[in-house]
């Protein structure tokens, strides 16, 4: 059973930067695509940025410029490094792999 976990979520002033690290234990993670969703309160899970095996990014609009996804095969983890964070940032960041496996989550929120 392949299993997700995040780490690196926490409290971060507006404007601070925070790096969240998803590893994937088993199954071969170089073969696969991996995301990062979040979801606030009240509101449905959305994606904010994924990866694929050949390292082609893509961005929700509302963080292009500031986060930047990123992977290492050689340690089967996927990075998302987020910068100039805004309170509109703050939710629970999943990490999916493989378009099927999810992780719990970890929380990230911005407020001074």
């Amino acid at each position: 059973q392949v299993q997700v976990v995040e780490s690196g979520g926490g409290l971060v002033q507006p404007g601070g930067s925070l790096r969240l690290s998803c590893t994937v234990s088993r199954g071969t993670f170089a073969l696969y695509g991996m995301a990062w969703y979040r979801q606030a309160p009240g509101r449905q899970r959305e994606l904010v940025a994924s990866i694929t095996s050949g390292h082609n990014t893509n961005y929700v609009d509302s963080v292009k410029g500031r986060f930047t996804i990123s992977r290492d095969n050689t340690k089967n983890t996927v990075y998302l490094q987020m910068n100039s964070l805004k309170p509109e940032d703050t939710a629970v960041y999943y990490c999916k792999a493989a378009a099927t496996f999810w992780g719990r989550g970890t929380q990230v929120t911005v407020s001074s």
